[in-house]
C-alpha cells in the first residue's frame, strides 16, 4: 500500500487520457451520474445503483477505465446482483475521497436521488 509521499493528490487530472478519450469520459460520466437511481453510503466511498442491462454494463466498464488514469486514488468495485437485479458501481478510496465523492455526486445526481440517500 503506497505511504502519504507515493500517493497521488485528490484531484481529477484529466490530461492522463487523450483528449478524443476525454470528451468520450466526460460523456459516459455524465450519463453513469444521471441514470443513478440510488445511493448507498460505504465507510470509506458511495454505491451507485444503476440499470442492470448490457449497455450500462458496458459504460460502467468504460468510466473505470478511464478514471482509474485520471483518478487512481480511486477504488472500484462492479456489483451485479443475480436474478436481474441491480447493478452497483462502488467508488472508494483512502481518507479524504469520501468528501471528494459527496461534492461531485452533489452536483451531477439527480436531486431527488441525493436527497433520497440523505447526502446533502
Amino acid at each position: 500500500m503506497p505511504n502519504a509521499q507515493t500517493q497521488s493528490p485528490l484531484a481529477c487530472d484529466l490530461t492522463a487520457i487523450s483528449a478524443d478519450e476525454r470528451a468520450e469520459h466526460v460523456l459516459t460520466a455524465k450519463q453513469l451520474f444521471q441514470e443513478t437511481t440510488a445511493l448507498r453510503e460505504l465507510e470509506n466511498g458511495y454505491a451507485l445503483r444503476l440499470p442492470n442491462d448490457s449497455g450500462m454494463v458496458l459504460g460502467v466498464a468504460r468510466f473505470i477505465d478511464h478514471e482509474r488514469e485520471c483518478c487512481p486514488f480511486f477504488h472500484f468495485t462492479l456489483e451485479i446482483e443475480a436474478e436481474g437485479g441491480p447493478l452497483w458501481v462502488h467508488l472508494a478510496g483512502r481518507e479524504g475521497v469520501k468528501d471528494f465523492l459527496r461534492a461531485e455526486l452533489g452536483a451531477q445526481v439527480k436531486p431527488d436521488v441525493i436527497r433520497a440517500a440523505n447526502l446533502l
